[in-house]
């Protein structure tokens, strides 16, 4: 097996990609911006002759982000009037509904799906398309270089991909696709099905859906930001990760399974945010010798270096009463004045998203070399997330 890194490698990371690929992959990949994951780090990808992961898919079924470049110039949005709407327009936070409900054929789409156990999340589903979620998932608004507003997303499949997600974890174990997959570390050995077996084929087509839906959800947030600017869209930029794909690498065809990285052929673009506070990029992949060995693959934001726990602390629900057990690390009340005085328009978020928890997305990129290149650089103008929202480290 080859494995192919990027950067300073963080060795259980390291330890968790060497798990995954033992056997049949023939190729792997950390790419600069990895941590630790469940079971198959962030920013870590494997490639299987046959075979396909949904641990290494995750739970999150393509993640992904969007960048819209608007006809509009900076001096011409009122920024702090747009982020209050975005924020009071589109939910944010776990299991939160649309406020504003919406139709998309991807609908009818889970209504017939081919996966028969995804067509009863279908409620589920419509509830929450157009929504944005919680974590690391956002809706930022950029200037670049020119002065050009850009919209930025990122976030995924929402309930729908999740319980997609752990109901084929729950399968693996010879259990319903109701029950619950179980509790299993983080370091929990890769969940594996043979793309010619039933579970396999099933997988796939759950996938796929899933990801379909994930990239309306986009499309519509997208859409929603864009109306409430009175913008219209010039050009789009729109990738995923946290997927299965079928490629063919150094004459071999395999499935190359990436979490928390995405790919960049030759020409493709890519949109990766940094974090609240910092420059974010539209990029482009390279065709080189190094852009091979990674598999076509690059990073998918800056990649964190302390868990939301450590940088926010912990707190617990006691007799109906949020109670805090621990203190983080980070001065949440001293970052939001930073970001105002930077002149940043921050509506939700919390300690465990500041800036200083993640790396430094220049140097990131750095480390990746002539994989790729830079053709935008987007600075953050207003950034929108759910409110502080601990949870299980390094869950992405």
């Amino acid at each position: 097996m080859e494995l192919k890194t990027f950067g300073p490698v963080d060795d259980r990371a390291r330890q968790q990609l060497l798990r995954c690929a033992q056997g049949d992959a023939p190729f792997a990949v950390l790419c600069a911006d990895h941590h630790p994951g469940y079971s198959q780090p962030i920013g870590g990808a494997v490639a299987y002759k046959d075979k396909i992961s949904p641990s290494g898919v995750g739970y999150d079924i393509a993640c992904g982000n969007k960048a819209v470049l608007t006809d509009l110039k900076v001096n011409e949005v009122p920024i702090g009037l747009v982020m209050d709407d975005i924020v009071r327009l589109i939910g944010f936070g776990v299991g939160r509904p649309n406020p504003d409900p919406v139709d998309h054929p991807v609908l009818e789409s889970i209504n017939k799906a081919e996966f028969r156990p995804q067509r009863k999340m279908i409620q589920m589903a419509s509830n929450q398309l157009g929504t944005v979620g919680s974590g690391n998932h956002y809706v930022d608004i950029f200037g670049d270089e020119q002065d050009r507003v850009w919209i930025g997303v990122h976030f995924g499949s929402r309930g729908f991909g999740h319980r997609t997600a752990s109901g084929f974890l729950a399968l693996a174990k010879g259990r319903a696709f109701d029950d619950k997959a179980g509790d299993d570390s983080m370091d929990s050995p890769p969940t594996i099905f043979s793309t010619d077996s039933q579970l396999g084929q099933d997988y796939l087509a759950a996938m796929h859906l899933a990801g379909e839906y994930a990239y309306a959800g986009r499309d519509l947030v997208c859409r929603k930001v864009l109306e409430i600017m009175g913008a219209k869209e010039v050009e789009s930029i729109h990738n995923h990760h946290n997927f299965a794909w079928k490629e063919t690498h150094f004459g071999e065809e395999v499935w190359v399974i990436r979490k928390g990285c995405t790919p960049a052929f030759p020409g493709q673009k890519g949109f990766v945010g940094a974090t609240m506070g910092d420059v974010s990029v539209i990029l482009q992949g390279v065709d080189s010798e190094e852009s091979k060995a990674g598999l076509y693959s690059t990073v998918h934001g800056a990649g964190r270096i302390m868990s939301r726990t450590q940088a926010a602390g912990k707190q617990r629900w006691i007799k109906g009463v949020p109670t805090r057990i621990s203190t983080g690390l980070v001065d949440w009340p001293a970052v939001q004045e930073r970001m105002r005085s930077q002149g940043i328009e921050l509506r939700g978020a919390g300690a465990d998203e500041a800036p200083e928890v993640y790396k430094k997305l220049d140097e990131v990129l750095a480390y990746h070399g002539d994989t790729i290149k830079v053709l935008h650089r987007l600075r953050p103008l207003g950034v929108a997330m759910a409110g502080a929202d601990v949870v299980d480290p390094y869950k992405d």
